[in-house]
């Protein structure tokens, strides 16, 4: 008899979000967690990121007013929001504990390691159980090189008591474009260094070059197929007066540490503390560093060798019923190689359905299309068949919708706002690139149209709330509906 049905390894969406169905079923569940409950996600990530990324998104709308009825200019007080996104982020954690609770799931705080294929360790415990799930999500890559120890990732520039005044960003990805979009909004300014000759290379480049070139204008720099050699710290630094300032508000002394010695050190940026050296000779200084190299597999420490299971940087390998190749054990989430995007849209498909596999209730998993978005500023996104996919493709046809020239003034003033539709030789709409300040919420209505096969002559049947972007953009399609 064992001492549970189910172990999470991990507390994120990938687990909680189906464990609770498992518990209503009648399993006993228990969720390890050695961090704060609620994962990446939760207490690190995408509502950091949405909470702080808000005002900017602002800015930029009510920027597009300059002359035709903006009178001042909108500044945002990183001091405030910083104090603002701390307050609501530490409330995450006691939450969803809280929920936890609610639901019935047993939780165990501690480095969650297993021993064997039904024992897991955590806390100096043992914990017998007959299927074991591995959910402990990905971590920051850390780059070999010198002067490492200087890097800061996305959880230290989510955090950062001051915004650097001109920071160094190593990489070309979500974290570092986002960022950087931050940046150019506050009006402070950046080096961006990407190993590759793109950025954001899972989305349609014509539309990461139109955001390259906005921030191009508001003070960032690009350099393309640069590798760093070395991070120099300039002597000790210097706090500039300001951060001073906002360091003796924030309830820090002058060197950036908080008066409480129990209470954590904040990253304060240093100005001109850091030169960045580059393989082709170029020498960047900045006052913060970041590095935004990408995310591995968050399994050091775990226990795989004890089982015999192997993994990647891509995570461990499953099959369609996201077990590994230990029949009871599997892995869901961002710690699954499965091929399919990293997103925390995707742990939650993958933790529902295995509240069903583990209950003997699901044939092999399944996806729909997945959007994916880069929170710049404006956003771009993407679902379904991409375009140069259909470009290669004669079953395809890719048509351009220029909606935010078409429907400015329906758009607050975005007179960029565009998308490329793909379609099929059966008239089905099968993917869209889009490239406007709200394409979040665009990309989620061409993800519903796709699941659902939803006809270019029924959406063009339909009545729509207007004005919105979502039916001015939906309004242009009807443009393929007559062409074709």
């Amino acid at each position: 008899m064992y001492d549970y049905d189910v172990i999470y390894i991990g507390s994120g969406n990938a687990a909680w979000q189906g464990g609770r169905f498992l518990k209503k079923a009648g399993l006993k569940v228990l969720i390890i967690e050695e961090s704060l409950y609620g994962g990446t996600c939760a207490n690190r990530g995408c509502n950091s990121k949405a909470l702080l990324d808000a005002p900017y998104e602002l800015k930029a709308s009510f920027d597009k007013f300059e002359g035709v009825g903006k009178s001042a200019n909108m500044e945002v007080d990183w001091n405030a929001l910083m104090k603002f996104k701390r307050k609501r982020i530490a409330n995450m954690a006691p939450f969803l504990d809280n929920k936890f609770k609610e639901y019935g799931l047993d939780v165990a705080h501690g480095k969650g390691k297993i021993i064997d294929e039904h024992t897991v360790e955590a806390g100096n415990k043992k914990y017998t159980t007959d299927k074991i799930v591995i959910a402990t999500g990905l971590k920051p890559v850390i780059p070999d090189i010198k002067g490492k120890q200087y890097l800061h990732d996305s959880t230290d520039y989510l955090d950062v008591g001051t915004l650097p005044k001109h920071a160094i960003i190593i990489g070309g990805g979500f974290v570092a474009m986002e960022f950087a979009s931050i940046l150019a909004e506050a009006g402070n300014s950046a080096d961006v260094i990407i190993r590759s000759d793109m950025a954001l290379k899972y989305f349609h480049q014509p539309y990461v070059q139109n955001v390259i070139e906005i921030l191009k204008q508001k003070n960032i720099r690009f350099h393309f197929n640069e590798t760093v050699l070395e991070i120099i710290k300039n002597h000790d630094g210097i706090i500039d007066a300001e951060a001073k300032v906002s360091n003796l508000e924030n309830g820090l002394n002058t060197d950036g540490v908080f008066k409480d010695p129990e209470a954590k050190v904040d990253n304060i940026p240093y100005e001109n503390g850091f030169t960045v050296k580059c393989k082709s000779g170029i020498e960047l200084t900045g006052d913060y560093v970041v590095g935004a190299t990408g995310r591995e597999a968050n399994l050091e420490g775990v226990g795989l060798e004890n089982i015999g299971l192997t993994y990647t940087k891509n995570g461990i390998k499953v099959n369609d019923h996201l077990q590994t190749k230990i029949p009871n054990i599997y892995a869901a989430g961002d710690v699954a190689d499965t091929g399919i995007a990293k997103l925390v849209t995707v742990a939650i498909h993958h933790s529902k359905y295995l509240a069903k596999e583990l209950l003997s209730e699901a044939d092999a998993i399944t996806y729909p299309v997945v959007p994916a978005v880069a929170y710049t500023i404006p956003r771009i996104a993407t679902v379904g068949v991409p375009v140069y996919k259909a470009l290669e493709n004669g079953e395809y046809s890719v048509h351009r919708l220029r909606y935010g020239k078409s429907y400015s003034l329906e758009l607050k003033n975005d007179t960029t706002a565009e998308v490329k539709v793909v379609v099929d030789n059966d008239l089905n709409i099968v993917g869209a690139e889009i490239f406007a300040a709200d394409g979040e919420n665009v990309a989620n209505m061409f993800a519903f149209i796709i699941n659902h096969k939803i006809t270019l002559e029924e959406l063009d049947y339909m009545i729509y709330a207007f004005p919105s972007s979502s039916a001015v953009c939906l309004y242009k399609l009807h443009n393929i509906h007559y062409d074709l």
